[in-house]
């Protein structure tokens, strides 16, 4: 190697030293919360262990449940803007993916002009009229040695990452969701129809007290208080019947239906299901909540964000070469004489440009601090929710105990009035009023199957619906 060539290469490597901006320290990087660490309280259990299963309302056994779950997954409004920022994440990283590699590109120019008489090309160029015709194929190469278009790419794949996360957290709370109205409606269903069981008993007492009040065996403010209790009955059967058509409106929406959508739903007695909470939440509450893995993924694309912004500091070299035909007669173009080639170096220093690259790191730093705090905070939430929602339905079953047992003791009272009716010890009024009791208990009992219905649907939903963290993007493109 002569010594012209060392002199050279030393002078490109003190120009590359020279040309590094220097990067500010980073002061202060949060703390990110250990979710292996996270649990519930030890008094918070279920009989049994486990975390929900994909597909889990297929475990009800209900035909029409399973058919408005598929519909809604398949055809929901509530998914369409999440496809469409999947789409838009794609893009971006088809975009960001470009920017890597050899770009290669072709060029074709024809003008015709005057050059000055006076100018720098003298007679007869000067102060002639000339055609130039160019056809060029070039081609650019980014070395990336300081990896930033690298940290881009990976920054997008975050990003969809993130939209992938989401729409799979849209999919889940749009199962819920509808799970939850049928529910509702299913319970209303049910209290409708024991509510008019209700009515009819408390017609029955009224028309009794009628009688006796006209045989002079009751004063009027027996009637009077029957009557009462007839109005409240209606005036409930009224209400239910308003709930039953503003849930059904709801569930129509969350199916994107139309007005003759659900037309044909019918009352289902609905199914215990066994209901099931991990012993333990830990690193598998991350792997389970979509939405945990997509504050996870903005994170990740943050810290890749910031590699690029402290890739700028450094000096970017790009190679940039063309080969092409040019000549001012257009019968000469395709000549070898023609032909043109160029091939060189560009080297980009940012000896004066500190301010903005401080700048734009100072912005992805403060981003990142900000993704470390959602983080955080949705670790917070998302342990939060299955404890309550897990109290929830523990203290239901506690209830629901309590609750058959007092409607044993009910049953065994209208029991023992229809007895005593029979020998004659009692009168129509006493087993009336026994079966107005016992329907009462039934509206408690469908009341509290309702609400652990919906219970056990927000567990499921906290728990991450069956989901499982899919195979990161990242790894699908190596």
């Amino acid at each position: 190697m002569n010594q012209h060539v060392k002199k050279s290469l030393l002078s490109m490597a003190v120009l590359l030293l020279a040309g590094c901006a220097a990067i500010p320290p980073d002061a202060h990087i949060p703390v990110k919360r250990d979710i292996a660490k996270a649990d519930l309280a030890t008094d918070i259990h279920l009989a049994r262990e486990g975390w929900p299963q994909a597909r889990w309302w297929t475990a009800y056994g209900d035909e029409q449940l399973n058919a408005l779950i598929e519909q809604a997954l398949r055809d929901g409004p509530s998914l369409e803007v999440a496809a469409a920022r999947i789409g838009s994440a794609r893009s971006e990283l088809s975009r960001s993916m470009a920017d890597t590699g050899i770009d290669i590109g072709g060029y074709a120019n024809a003008n015709r002009q005057r050059y000055s008489g006076t100018g720098l090309f003298p007679a007869p160029i000067g102060g002639a009229y000339f055609t130039t015709e160019t056809l060029r194929l070039e081609a650019r190469y980014n070395f990336d040695w300081w990896g930033k278009h690298r940290a881009q790419v990976a920054a997008a794949v975050g990003s969809l990452n993130v939209d992938r996360a989401a729409y799979a957290q849209a999919e889940q709370a749009l199962a819920a969701a509808i799970a939850q109205s049928y529910f509702r409606l299913q319970g209303d269903f049910a209290r409708q129809d024991n509510l008019a069981q209700l009515t009819a008993v408390q017609t029955a007492l009224a028309q009794d007290r009628t009688r006796r009040i006209d045989s002079g065996l009751a004063n009027a403010d027996t009637g009077h208080a029957a009557q009462a209790d007839l109005a409240q009955l209606r005036k409930q059967a009224a209400q239910l019947k308003t709930d039953i058509g503003v849930e059904r409106e709801a569930l129509r929406a969350l199916l994107g239906a139309d007005h003759t959508a659900l037309a044909d739903l019918k009352p289902v007695p609905t199914s215990a299901v066994a209901h099931t909470l991990p012993a333990r939440l830990g690193i598998d509450l991350l792997a389970r909540r979509p939405d945990l893995q997509a504050a996870r993924w903005k994170l990740e694309s943050s810290l890749s964000r910031i590699d690029a912004a402290k890739a700028a500091f450094y000096p970017d070299v790009n190679l940039t070469g063309s080969i092409g035909l040019d000549t001012i007669k257009l019968e000469n173009l395709l000549q070898a004489a023609s032909r043109t080639v160029y091939l060189g170096p560009t080297l980009t220093l940012p000896i004066f440009d500190s301010r903005r690259l401080d700048a734009q790191l100072d912005a992805t730093r403060t981003a990142r601090d900000e993704r470390i705090a959602e983080y955080n905070q949705a670790v917070v939430e998302a342990v939060r929710e299955v404890a309550q929602d897990a109290l929830q339905v523990q203290g239901i079953e506690q209830q629901i105990a309590e609750q058959a047992a007092s409607s044993a003791a009910t049953g065994a009272q209208l029991a023992s009035v229809q007895k005593r009716f029979e020998r004659g010890l009692a009168d129509n009024a006493g087993v009336l009023n026994a079966r107005l009791a016992m329907l009462r208990e039934r509206d408690a009992d469908l009341y509290l199957q309702q609400v652990q219905r919906l219970a056990e649907v927000a567990l499921t939903n906290a728990l991450g619906g069956g989901y499982h963290e899919q195979a990161p993007l990242a790894t699908v493109l190596k």
